[in-house]
């Protein structure tokens, strides 16, 4: 679970011992934590859990988790233009039924939407780019969704400014960083709480991998780490998003490829 702070505390950024100076880091333990709290507060309804099916009214067959990014498309004198989409892993998005569940803290007023959007051709409302791993969603037709039933998204996004970019996904290396991934998992009861852990990433050949098997409803939850200025300063980067489990542990989907396997699918449409 996302953790609560006792009363007056904050997240604090703060100097460490020695790092690697612009390069994924291994925090210590305190670090940590401060990071998950953090994390929680600016992106804790960034994140959507996901269910597939084979037919309405069956049971879920498959759970995952989806999040919001902010993909920037170019600029203009009234400002910055950017896409926004729903991402998720491509095998969370692959059944002929599937439901986008709504959590109460993303939508508001309380009470007006539903627990969920069912939604039939599953498969067929995602740009499907197997060749990352990555299903996305543009997100218009969940906004018209949210108008014509009274009620409206109260989200946060990853944005383009925190994803991180192909310098900072190549300084991922063989040693072991700190990785926190924010996800939706599944209790015993079926519900689908906000949780938020700390394992660790590490450069395989020309892929990260989050090193340990993660619990149900992980597959497509975003993945992010911390790189340290040489005063300790941490900035915080979205590597991707946790793509099913191979060998005990998780390829992860990078952004710059993202980036760039978006970039290429809508070139006719930008």
């Amino acid at each position: 679970m996302c953790p609560i702070p006792a009363p007056g505390l904050r997240p604090a950024r703060r100097a460490f011992g020695p790092v690697c100076t612009l390069c994924v880091v291994l925090l210590d333990q305190e670090t940590e934590n401060e990071v998950v709290y953090e994390l929680c507060q600016l992106l804790g309804r960034a994140i959507l859990p996901v269910s597939q099916f084979d037919r309405p009214g069956a049971a879920a067959g498959g759970f995952g988790t989806a999040f919001f990014y902010t993909e920037l498309v170019g600029s203009t004198d009234d400002g910055d233009v950017v896409h926004e989409w729903l991402l998720t892993a491509d095998a969370a998005a692959r059944a002929p039924y599937g439901e986008i569940g709504l959590r109460p803290s993303v939508t508001e007023p309380a009470g007006v939407a539903s627990d969920g959007i069912l939604l039939p051709d599953f498969a067929g409302q995602w740009l499907h780019l197997p060749e990352v791993g990555l299903a996305a969603m543009p997100t218009g037709g969940l906004h018209g969704h949210a108008e014509d039933r009274g009620w409206r998204w109260r989200t946060q996004q990853v944005s383009d400014a925190v994803a991180a970019g192909a310098d900072a996904v190549a300084r991922v290396g063989a040693e072991p960083g700190s990785a926190f991934v924010l996800a939706l998992g599944v209790a015993g009861d079926g519900s689908r709480p906000l949780e938020a852990v700390v394992e660790r990433v590490v450069r395989v050949g020309d892929e990260l991998r989050v090193t340990t098997e993660l619990p149900t409803g992980y597959v497509g939850a975003p993945v992010f780490g911390v790189e340290a200025d040489p005063g300790g300063e941490l900035a915080l980067h979205c590597l991707g998003l946790v793509l099913p489990s191979v060998d005990g542990g998780h390829p992860v989907a990078t952004f710059d490829r993202i980036r760039s396997a978006l970039a290429a699918a809508t070139a006719g449409y930008r």
